[in-house]
């Protein structure tokens, strides 16, 4: 969605410019020129998410040794707010096992493999896959997340409530939502007001507008993650047909 988005904004200013600045086959060119350029971006972009899926898929092999059948899909390769590619950010992975059949269903455990990712891991040289940090979850573990995150996103505490009503809800921008209603609304904070819990060892979690910021204490890395790939993550898990 994100990559079709910025290809339009790009298109919708480049036509403009380039017919207004020139009148002949020069303007033609120039746009031709462009398109190709943006062509071989986005190509670039899915050479690098192949990458990215690959080295998840070898994390996986070496660090999940009874994960004997199982599919990997790239959720977001870029699953924060739309900044510099090459800042620190997080890719995320699908995983769901399965029972090799003939004609085999995803029908088995479910869990996210998030790539966190330093300053730096995209360069002139490619994908410096070093400078990402992997972090494996389950529907369990997200959930405790989620909670800890609700929690400090509202004046809802009890841990108990929000684990019920997460799991008949819905995360939209503004809160939890239960059959179309608003059952845990957010903060309201601006932009540069945060909210923090101690989560674990590894990380802290933060509210922030519209964002779930993630502070990796071994790294120092801060990344927020944009409200939409939290419902992604969430429905994934629990609504998911």
């Amino acid at each position: 969605m994100r990559k079709s988005i910025l290809f339009l904004i790009i298109i919708s200013t480049l036509f403009p410019r380039q017919l207004k600045a020139q009148n002949d086959g020069a303007a033609v060119a120039a746009v031709a020129g462009g398109l190709l350029a943006i062509g071989a971006g986005i190509a670039a972009v899915e050479q690098m998410k192949e990458r990215a899926e690959l080295t998840a898929t070898q994390w996986v092999l070496a660090n999940e040794p009874n994960m004997n059948s199982f599919s990997l899909k790239t959720l977001a390769f870029d699953g924060k707010k739309l900044k510099d590619i090459s800042s620190a950010s997080v890719i995320t992975f699908k995983i769901q096992e399965f029972t090799p059949v003939s004609d085999p269903e995803l029908d088995g455990k479910k869990q996210v493999l998030f790539g966190f990712t330093s300053q730096g891991w995209i360069n002139e040289y490619g994908i410096n896959f070093d400078k990402v940090k992997w972090y494996l979850i389950d529907s369990k573990e997200w959930m405790k997340m989620m909670v800890a995150y609700v929690k400090v996103s509202s004046e809802e505490k009890n841990e108990t409530s929000l684990n019920e009503t997460l799991l008949k809800g819905k995360l939209v921008n503004k809160g939890v939502k239960v059959k179309g209603k608003m059952a845990i609304p957010f903060f309201k904070l601006s932009g540069d007001m945060y909210v923090v819990t101690d989560y674990s060892s590894d990380m802290k979690l933060l509210y922030n507008e519209r964002s779930l910021g993630i502070f990796l204490k071994e790294t120092r890395d801060l990344v927020q993650i944009g409200r939409g790939d939290i419902i992604d993550i969430h429905e994934y898990f629990f609504q998911e047909e």
